[in-house]
């Protein structure tokens, strides 16, 4: 295993995160704790989750996966040996059986407190902000539309206030963002900076692939140059880049066949840029899965790439693309393919 820091901190984590997202959903708890063994003994000492967790949002599954990790960390009593992340959900129509208050105060103790106590822990290594509670531009949505309805006051000093309450009392380390845009990372971070003792966000948590490097514009600068680091979701498209779609395939357990409402990677543009990554990576003996992981873990601005697994097969797969080495000659494959086809799943 490769290893890094959580920027500007002497928190050392794996450069694999071990995603937990589909733990109790598509995968049991003796699952969920088999993956952790496993990735445990491979290196992997990051895991991130959140209250939100199992995907698809469900009431009757509130926050089940933080509950299976729970179980994990008072059995196996590892919890000294993982730096694990977590997040509180945003607000919309999907979180609402959540709560609606958003990240009020209240809100933002009554989540650590509840992740706390599932999670049978004293402390959160990271704890991050879900989703923007203001109006921008989300899943699927290229541009920002300023017409639609925002109800949203800038809130951002009373978020860090209480965040920085939470981190002198013990209960969080650090901070992070998820799903958030070059507009607000910089908010936060002018923030902390004019306002001395407010904490500063270490991370954020934005979904990049092959299929959609819409990161690289304008995020991909402020993570370097502010040291802010991505830790990517969905660095295989919900399963779509090992190539298990390809030709209208459906396999039974897949992700999308599930849930065909997740088909973010599945429309015409990416499907043929799919395939021109799967006969590219064929070309030079990687599997799809491989160069698509790599190509993720290589990227200066990667803090730790978030990995997600069903199966036994699929976690050993993932986990070992941080022994894969791009040559010059794929990379440049996947820039002349990006070019031609760029970011078909925003």
């Amino acid at each position: 295993m490769k290893y890094t820091r959580l920027p500007n901190t002497d928190i050392r984590v794996s450069k694999i995160c071990l995603g937990t997202m589909t733990w109790g959903r598509q995968n049991s708890e003796d699952e969920g704790h088999e993956q952790m063994d496993y990735a445990l003994e491979q290196g992997v000492n990051f895991f991130d989750t959140a209250e939100l967790y199992p995907i698809p949002a469900k009431k009757e599954l509130y926050a089940v996966t933080e509950e299976i990790i729970g179980n994990w960390f008072k059995k196996t009593g590892n919890r000294d040996k993982i730096v694990l992340a977590s997040k509180i959900a945003g607000t919309g129509d999907y979180t609402k059986f959540i709560r609606t208050t958003g990240f009020s105060k209240e809100s933002l103790i009554t989540a650590v407190e509840g992740s706390l106590k599932r999670l049978q822990t004293d402390y959160i290594d990271l704890y991050q902000l879900h989703w923007p509670e203001r109006n921008t531009n989300f899943f699927g949505q290229r541009g920002f539309n300023p017409d639609a309805p925002d109800f949203w006051e800038d809130n951002i000093h009373q978020v860090l206030e209480t965040l920085r309450d939470l981190v002198q009392e013990g209960k969080i380390r650090q901070v992070g963002l998820s799903n958030e845009n070059p507009w607000g990372v910089m908010r936060f971070l002018e923030e902390a900076k004019v306002h001395q003792g407010l904490p500063r966000m270490l991370t954020i948590q934005n979904p990049y692939n092959l299929l959609n490097r819409l990161f690289e514009v304008g995020l991909s600068e402020i993570s370097i140059r502010e040291k802010i680091g991505l830790i990517p979701y969905s660095p295989i498209g919900f399963g779509v880049l090992s190539g298990k779609y390809l030709g209208g395939k459906k396999p039974r357990k897949g992700r999308v066949t599930l849930f065909p409402n997740y088909n973010r990677y599945s429309n015409e543009k990416s499907v043929e840029a799919t395939q021109r990554y799967f006969d590219l990576a064929t070309e030079h003996g990687l599997s799809l899965t491989q160069m698509s992981l790599a190509f993720v873990n290589t990227r200066a601005f990667v803090t730790s790439n978030i990995i997600g697994a069903t199966t036994m097969e699929q976690l050993k797969e993932n986990i070992d693309s941080i022994n894969v080495d791009l040559s010059t000659e794929v990379l440049e494959g996947i820039e002349a393919i990006h070019n031609e086809i760029p970011n078909p799943a925003p």
